[in-house]
């Protein structure tokens, strides 16, 4: 329980102490008018109230991330505590707030552009591909996900309720922002943060023990440490709650709708360290629920128990009737609200790319309904085996925009070590999961941690001795 508490502390003073440092690196300017303002076109660029944004924001981020990645996350026992936390503060909630800050900088901008502007013409043009692609499969996968949930839960026909899924998605991904995403989504955010909550109080006050955080088991608890070492694959497994690409793909959004600079701490950096502090609490509950990492180990081996049954006996149990409908919005609609985001956020990347005006309606139509017919044929695809790319390409995806966030700062003759060191970081992250990984080259393990640290070292001494040619604004 100490360690809990504890690490509920240090991401709390993580947005204060670190998130001001943050800020104040960036160099904020209140008087500067955002997109929200300037380019108001009351479809994607509209000003929202801060307590509705930051809502959003945590909802665009978070959906079933910090819940289903930390389940998985918490077999490797009390180890994964020290990566959502120091992952949340020092990777997680600056990628997320540069990612924001430099959308607005640039005038809403999705992230490939931005991308583009500090790497290079030809890591926009991958970035646009990468992006969207992934989007597409985030939305796709969110349809297929609670489709198949609500088919058990109702025996009404799945390919009915994909249908039904996507119409909602056509219409999230089309209409103003403030017409249903915005009326819609602070509910649903408020009520994962409502079940996260109520298990921290299930946490405090029922008797269920929290695995320490020791010298003696500060160590790989995976019930098959060989198969599954704690680097790379932890943080791999926890991404929305240490670091995630996606969120790059999603602050843009809400950089479209911030009124002033100074909210943007609030809205990005601090629904990250809000994720950060859901994903602690799901990865103690399932510690703790089950009586151990090793029972939870056995439990979720069994046939049938992954982590939406996880989700679904731990809230029925713990919370009661207001749990299981807790639990039911865990797996069904949080899945579903991450699912119309990515796709608005691929209609905007596409729009961004081709610089296409989106304010009307069927200017949206041109690029939305074949971004829905293409995901409407993945959903007859069998994902299994392209899924597990997934984990790698977010990963990767929140690599490359650490970088390019690391060649700006240098481009403004600014501090860069708190960029470069989570860089370099997750350069070895995913460099190491692509060549060790049975999807990736499969190949030896510490052969292919040396290639991850040299590539990571080698990059970094390039960053270093770069001159950039001029400082793009």
């Amino acid at each position: 329980m100490i360690t809990f508490l504890i690490s509920i502390l240090i991401l709390i003073l993580g947005y204060f102490v670190y998130g001001n440092y943050i800020e104040k690196k960036f160099g904020i300017d209140t008087n500067r008018p955002t997109p929200a303002i300037s380019k108001e076109d009351g479809v994607d660029f509209v000003p929202l109230r801060l307590g509705k944004i930051f809502l959003i924001q945590f909802l665009n981020i978070a959906g079933l991330g910090p819940i289903f990645g930390a389940i998985a996350g918490a077999l490797w026992g009390p180890v994964a505590f020290l990566w959502i936390v120091f992952g949340s503060i020092f990777a997680g909630a600056v990628h997320d707030y540069f990612s924001g800050m430099l959308s607005i900088r640039h005038g809403g901008d999705s992230i490939p552009e931005i991308v583009g502007k500090y790497l290079g013409t030809g890591i926009k043009y991958f970035m646009r591909i990468f992006s969207v692609v992934l989007l597409i499969l985030v939305g796709v996968v969110f349809v297929k996900g609670p489709a198949t949930i609500l088919q058990e839960l109702t025996g009404v026909n799945v390919s009915l309720l994909i249908g039904i899924i996507f119409f909602y998605y056509l219409l999230a991904t089309m209409i103003p922002i403030d017409k249903l995403i915005g009326k819609i989504y602070p509910l649903f955010g408020l009520s994962l943060l409502i079940m996260a909550v109520g298990l921290f109080f299930v946490l405090i006050f029922q008797d269920y023990s929290i695995p320490e955080l020791t010298l003696e088991n500060l160590r790989n608890s995976h019930s098959n440490p060989s198969d599954y070492p704690v680097f790379p694959l932890l943080f791999i497994t926890i991404a929305c709650g240490a670091i995630s690409g996606f969120h790059s793909t999603q602050s843009p959004l809400m950089a479209r709708c911030i009124s002033n600079e100074a909210d943007g701490k609030k809205v990005f950096f601090g629904a990250m360290i809000t994720e950060g502090i859901v994903a602690l609490i799901w990865a103690a509950i399932a510690m703790a629920f089950f009586g151990g990492v090793r029972e939870l180990g056995d439990t979720m081996a069994q046939e049938g128990h992954n982590a939406a049954w996880a989700v679904n006996i731990i809230c029925n149990t713990t919370l009661g009737k207001i749990g299981g409908i807790l639990a039911i919005f865990g797996v069904v609609a949080a899945p579903i609200t991450s699912g119309d985001t990515a796709f608005r956020s691929a209609r905007l990347t596409l729009a961004d790319s081709f610089d296409y005006n989106q304010s009307k309606l069927v200017k949206r139509l041109l690029i939305t309904i074949p971004i829905f017919l293409i995901a409407f044929a993945l959903t007859k695809v069998n994902f299994e085996i392209i899924w597990r790319y997934f984990g790698w390409s977010n990963q990767m995806l929140a690599t490359v925009v650490l970088w390019a966030i690391a060649v700006y700062m240098k481009q403004q003759n600014k501090t860069i070590w708190f960029i470069l060191i989570p860089a370099a970081f997750m350069t070895a992250v995913v460099t190491t999961y692509i060549l060790v990984a049975p999807e990736g080259f499969k190949l030896d393990y510490n052969l292919s941690c040396g290639i991850g640290i040299f590539a990571s070292v080698c990059l970094t001494i390039w960053f270093l001795i770069y001159k950039p040619n001029k400082d793009i604004r």
